[in-house]
């Protein structure tokens, strides 16, 4: 016990505890130390947090990438410098889309009065105008004996109120000088008239068979395309006042000009079409058509085809093809879907996170996929890795109407309705180890917000040079260049 007193009461085997001895079980009373060594025990508890910790001494910006500076990126779009103005007119026309011809050397708009206009990039001249309006008018007359009544209860409608040009898409192939244009329910053929003497040989061979198609196309009369559009000719039915301002070629070798073809479809209003790669075939997307909603059509021959029997997975907003593949991508609200035409199978489901998407792009490489949403997202796709977005930006404060990719150029823009344009380079390695790189480089003051709601609406890249074009609700276009 002396040895036991002498020991620290930490060091003591049971601490207070002495044992004793009792005669019996009735003899043995309450630990007296009870109450002290709980005390102690939850002390220790409240106490243990204090004790001290080794802590790593790491400075907060080493964890941050190095990213690359703005001006070692260069060349990249800084400055205005071309401003398109339609002359004569002192208020401006809201304009929806933009369009480049694959030389660069002329620029298309398409505005919220149905007219689409031909500018000269290099000098900002005013070449053409065609009054899609009156060419909707024409061609309303020659649909099928059901779609004659509809178009004759429209006539007024259409009459007091103007169509806008809801997209517009050059034919991407540079031989075929052909513009696309979405107004209504109908998509217009347009043959611009700016090639040379070898290029509009093969502009007029690739619209002969629409320029001379009749009975709705050349399509099987019980197909479910011939129920979903029609095809009709313009050729002959453009008056002579029309032939004299609008179908004079831009080229002395140009050969035709002017609207060349007209596809009406029998459901909804189309909203958006795009090109192959190739110049023959293009997509067409009306949301609210259903199962016809997407239709793939081909010009050279004066055909279409409707892909799809059903409709799944929402109403499809956008479509647009694989740069190399035989792919189709097709948006819907929320996701989009990587079809397989060869195969007729979807291979991919892209799960965006987006409420509603309002523009796709497909990088040159068709590895990696953009998609603009109006709640403001930006979701970069990288199809090798996952159906989940690779990386998701939020840089503007309204919605985004266009995003795209420069064919040349590592750059990435997208336009909002903050009336600003945000330009990304956006590196894309051969090497699979490694990922993108999307450093945002400039932003681009372009346009007014107008009616608080509206700002830029489209944005698209030239195609040799780092130039970018703009248009927004203002009625403005302008052309940014590398200063």
């Amino acid at each position: 016990l002396k040895e036991w007193a002498e020991l620290d009461p930490e060091d003591r085997p049971y601490g207070h505890f002495v044992p004793r001895k009792f005669a019996n079980l009735r003899s043995v009373g309450a630990y007296e130390h009870s109450v002290k060594e709980r005390f102690e025990r939850c002390l220790d508890l409240y106490l243990c947090p204090r004790a001290m910790k080794r802590r790593l001494n790491i400075d907060p910006e080493s964890l941050v990438p190095q990213l690359p500076r703005a001006s070692d990126l260069r060349p990249f779009p800084t400055t205005k410098c071309v401003q398109y103005v339609v002359p004569g007119r002192t208020e401006g026309v809201m304009v929806r889309c933009l369009a480049i011809s694959p030389d660069g050397q002329f620029l298309a708009s398409g505005g919220e009065d149905g007219v689409v206009r031909l500018w000269e990039v290099q000098t900002g001249r005013l070449v053409r105008s065609w009054d899609l309006m009156e060419v909707v008018g024409t061609g309303s007359t020659a649909g099928g004996d059901g779609e004659e009544k509809e178009d004759e209860e429209n006539e007024d409608e259409s009459e007091t109120k103007k169509l806008p040009i809801a997209s517009l898409e050059w034919n991407p192939n540079r031989s075929h000088h052909v513009l696309l244009a979405a107004i209504g329910k109908c998509a217009i053929v347009i043959s611009t008239g700016t090639g040379g003497l070898d290029d509009s040989e093969v502009t007029d061979a690739l619209l002969s068979a629409a320029s001379s198609c009749k009975n709705g196309g050349n399509m099987a009369p019980e197909s479910r395309a011939a129920k979903a559009v029609t095809w009709t000719s313009l050729r002959k039915k453009s008056s002579a006042a029309t032939t004299t301002q609008t179908t004079t070629p831009v080229s002395a070798y140009g050969g035709k000009a002017g609207p060349i073809a007209l596809l009406r479809t029998h459901r909804a209003d189309v909203s958006s079409v795009k090109w192959h790669r190739k110049g023959d075939y293009f997509v067409t997307v009306s949301p609210k058509a259903g199962a016809a909603a997407v239709l793939i059509h081909q010009l050279s021959k004066a055909a279409s085809q409707q892909p799809f029997g059903k409709s799944k997975g929402g109403e499809a907003q956008l479509a647009c093809f694989h740069p190399h593949k035989p792919f189709l991508f097709v948006a819907t609200k929320e996701n989009v879907r990587v079809y397989h035409l060869v195969k007729q199978a979807m291979v991919k489901r892209l799960l965006s996170g987006c409420r509603h998407i309002s523009s796709l792009d497909v990088h040159t490489s068709g590895d990696h996929v953009i998609v603009g949403s109006l709640d403001r997202r930006l979701v970069w796709f990288d199809l090798d890795l996952a159906s989940t977005p690779y990386k998701t930006l939020k840089y503007h404060e309204r919605a985004l109407r266009s995003v795209g990719f420069h064919p040349r150029y590592p750059l990435m823009a997208s336009a909002s309705d903050d009336g600003s344009i945000h330009v990304f380079h956006s590196m894309v390695y051969s090497d699979l180890m490694r990922n993108p790189l999307i450093v945002p480089v400039k932003v681009l003051r372009a346009h007014s917000v107008v009616n608080k709601s509206l700002g830029a609406l489209s944005m698209v890249f030239h195609p040799t040079q780092p130039w970018l074009f703009s248009a927004g609700a203002d009625g403005n276009i302008h052309l940014f260049q590398d200063l």
